[in-house]
């Protein structure tokens, strides 16, 4: 991590930032959308014309997230929305995208959408089955292998470096989304992907107070040229306090998702094979069948999400959310609080989550408060 140290000591200290000027251990907020000339007409600093495209919070958080992933560079967008559509819409007409059939559920609508609207070509594959997207992606001239890795919300565990080499080989490029893994547990870029996408809304930020989204690059290409110009021409940045807000919440992150991951894991072991409960999805589990792909790829944990699947399918699933006290029943993940949400419920009837399944975002309370939670709403 060069002179910022190690993981933890680049987050704890915000990049090692020190206001030179007044000694402040904390970055300012800088609200100036414009910057000013001097009496020549040349720019004080030549980097920053306006704030739409030279946010100076934004930069600071940006440089963090880019040396987490060991990028080349990193951009910020108003919502992970902005940020994975943004990428999508570096494609050119004709060319072709190839995206797992469980994904992010508001991508994989607005994919379906946008593919048709403006002549992309869009493939699914199944992301349980290697051979299916191999298959899939080679099946038509493919310029983009989209990877969500673990998948929400059944936590499938892709082998991103077989991915990498895979859409390498047919001239295409692996985009990684790694929301869930965080920077911290996975290193997409280092196996081979060429970019890295974040809903930075989750554990990036942390507090569930900041709706942003981040993507890095493996190089700076002509694509990743054409991202710059879709966030610059279409405006979809993070605002100043946001970006501010985000920064503040990163500085905590290695702490957060290491406890995420531990109660997430006595969870896991608690509730498998109990009476009551059809099947405990969660990589660290060792009857999980992307197991030994999440050994391989996560280091210090395996995420703090995680799904169950209740007997007496999706009434008494609906019924056992409902008698929990402790989880908030609520969309989203990656805060301080546990969440837990009836997906199929949420996702509607095309939804190909099972309908007896809950899922949970498991944050960093007492987790013996969170079992004991659980186990209440079980009982009835």
């Amino acid at each position: 991590m060069g002179k910022a140290g190690k993981v933890e000591t680049l987050l704890a200290q915000a990049g090692h930032y020190l206001d030179r000027e007044t000694g402040s251990v904390v970055p300012p907020i800088q609200p100036s959308t414009t910057f000013a000339r001097d009496e020549q007409g040349n720019l004080y600093d030549e980097n920053r014309i306006y704030a739409r495209d030279h946010s100076i919070n934004a930069e600071m958080a940006e440089v963090i997230l880019n040396e987490l992933e060991g990028g080349a560079s990193c951009k910020l967008f108003a919502s992970g929305m902005a940020a994975a559509t943004a990428l999508v819409q570096t494609l050119r007409p004709g060319e072709r995208i190839v995206a797992p059939k469980i994904m992010y559920w508001s991508l994989r609508a607005w994919l379906i959408t946008y593919c048709e609207d403006w002549n992309v070509e869009l493939a699914f594959y199944d992301p349980c089955d290697e051979e299916d997207m191999i298959s899939v992606v080679k099946s038509a001239s493919t310029q983009m292998l989209w990877v969500e890795t673990p998948a929400n919300p059944t936590w499938e565990v892709v082998d991103i470096a077989k991915a990498a080499e895979l859409a390498h080989s047919v001239g295409a490029q692996l985009v990684v989304d790694s929301t869930v893994s965080t920077p911290l547990l996975t290193k997409p870029i280092e196996l081979g992907a060429d970019y890295v996408f974040h809903s930075a809304t989750k554990y990036i930020n942390g507090h569930s107070d900041v709706v942003a989204g981040a993507v890095i690059t493996a190089k700076e290409d002509m694509r990743w040229e054409r991202l710059c110009k879709v966030r610059a021409q279409q405006g979809g940045i993070l605002g100043t306090f946001e970006s501010w807000l985000l920064l503040r919440g990163m500085r905590t992150m290695h702490i957060r998702v290491e406890r995420a991951c531990e109660n997430a894991m006595r969870i896991a072991q608690h509730f498998e094979g109990l009476a009551g409960v059809v099947e405990v999805l969660y990589p660290g589990l060792t009857s999980h069948p992307n197991h030994e792909i999440a050994v391989k790829q996560m280091s210090g944990g395996f995420g703090g999400m995680l799904s169950i699947r209740f007997v007496g399918g999706r009434n008494n699933t609906a019924k056992v959310m409902g008698r929990m006290k402790r989880f908030v029943r609520a969309t989203s993940l990656g805060g301080v609080e546990s969440l837990v949400e009836h997906r199929a419920l949420v996702e509607g009837e095309n939804s190909p989550v099972p309908d007896d399944l809950l899922r949970f975002s498991i944050g960093i309370e007492n987790v013996d408060d969170l079992i004991e939670d659980i186990e209440q709403a079980l009982r009835g």
